[in-house]
């Protein structure tokens, strides 16, 4: 019975790391978009769009720095966060433990071959996680905001 079981388990295994990392990270509520800019810049796009439509910056926290502190040396990490209470609230309203999601954050960092990306929680994701399932309007609302600010972030300028 041993044996079938730890055969079992490195069966799991090798077919959760067959999965690509994009789809894993989809799977787990991520959006991740990869970004034509640095870190700073792909944060400094998405902050700047974001204060534009009038929602609340948070603040803005650089791991990279932090890691520094205690004499580690971590690639370029940074998250921010952001929320808008007319959005949010209704949420919580439905369910109060989404507020251990919200307010919303960005993090944007740089892999190990260089390549930026810019990841976010799906609001649908927060919102099957929750159990929240009469807030459909503001979830497509958030959805369609975050993709254009995140859009707006990560793709270069033409």
């Amino acid at each position: 019975m041993k044996l079938i079981t730890t055969g079992f388990i490195i069966f799991l295994f090798l077919i959760g790391t067959a999965v690509t990392a994009d789809e894993g990270m989809q799977e787990s509520g991520l959006i991740v978009k990869p970004s034509a800019y640095s870190v700073g810049e792909t944060l400094d796009r998405f902050e700047s769009i974001i204060k534009k439509k009038g929602i609340t910056v948070f603040t803005r926290i650089n791991h990279s720095e932090g890691a520094k502190k205690v004499d580690l040396n971590l690639a370029p990490t940074e998250v921010l966060i952001f929320g808008n209470p007319k959005l949010g609230t209704p949420l919580m309203l439905s369910q109060q433990t989404a507020a251990i999601d919200l307010p919303l954050k960005a993090i944007a960092w740089k892999d190990k071959e260089g390549k930026v990306w810019l990841a976010y929680n799906s609001p649908s994701y927060i919102a099957k996680r929750h159990g929240i399932e009469d807030k459909q309007a503001v979830i497509k609302k958030m959805t369609g905001a975050l993709n254009k600010f995140s859009d707006f972030a990560t793709k270069a300028s033409k």
